[in-house]
């Protein structure tokens, strides 16, 4: 097995795999584009996503702030400030993944009606 550094190749892949299942699911990547033009507030980052649960807010971003790629800030006022902004490696991970989230946005219409389509004919019985 060819190695790079001290672990097996096939293990860096596994890794890689656990950390694209994290940073690659929908909520993730909802809440890294919601952070593109600057540092946003939970209850902006709420109201801006729509669908979310305040608790699964809550464990995206501390997933994604174990991770790297945002950071908490909170700022001892009353009541507290507390702010979430993409890391450097954040903002790569924005970039990279612009043009998935532009081109679903763009194919929604499309996947709605395939989607319609393709269930109308599962209810169709056989002839």
């Amino acid at each position: 097995m060819t190695t790079t550094g001290s672990e097996p190749r096939q293990d860096n892949a596994c890794r890689a795999r656990v950390v694209l299942g994290i940073v690659g699911d929908k909520w993730s990547l909802l809440v890294v584009r919601n952070l593109r033009h600057g540092p946003r507030r939970f209850t902006e980052l709420k109201r801006d996503i729509d669908g979310i649960s305040q608790r699964m807010l809550t464990v995206t971003l501390r997933s994604l702030e174990r991770d790297g790629i945002l950071t908490r800030t909170v700022r001892n006022v009353m009541p507290p400030h507390v702010s979430y902004e993409l890391t450097p490696m954040g903002k790569t991970l924005r970039e990279a993944t612009a043009p998935l989230l532009d081109w679903s946005i763009a194919h929604l219409t499309h996947i709605d009606a395939a989607r319609a389509e393709y269930d109308a004919r599962a209810e169709t019985p056989p002839a």
